[in-house]
């Protein structure tokens, strides 16, 4: 495991949009812009149960990050990982946390009927920070 650097602490801890690539089952990449959290040095990625950034981690958990600072953009961090955990545990109160820090709301605006919310703790193997 390889332990977030401070920059990347911070860059997590603000408001900043992260773009999330998993792998699809022909080994091809998939990227979607997220929200991002962490766990001390556990990211958090929080999801909708069945959505293709929750079943592609679960076939294979080798995943990757990147950030570019919304306040300078010539500073990135990019983060390889693993997921090592996919829980409903927790997942409803992380999407909750997650609208209150990028929304300023209580509750996460965007519920379908119905759905679960899945969290996904990643472990970064690799970090890599730029500018």
């Amino acid at each position: 495991m390889a332990k977030l650097t401070e920059s990347a602490k911070k860059m997590i801890d603000d408001k900043t949009f992260a773009h999330f690539a998993t792998l699809m089952p022909d080994g091809s990449p998939q990227v979607s812009p997220v929200w991002i959290a962490r766990d001390g040095d556990t990211i958090l990625i929080d999801t909708a149960e069945g959505r293709i950034k929750d079943r592609n981690p679960r076939r294979d958990p080798r995943v990757a990050i990147s950030m570019t600072d919304p306040k300078n953009p010539y500073h990135s961090i990019l983060i390889r990982g693993v997921v090592k955990v996919v829980t409903l545990d927790g997942a409803e109160e992380e999407i909750d946390k997650l609208a209150k820090k990028y929304m300023g709301k209580e509750k996460y605006p965007w519920r379908a009927p119905g759905e679960k919310r899945v969290l996904l703790k990643i472990e970064a193997t690799h970090i890599y920070e730029m500018g």
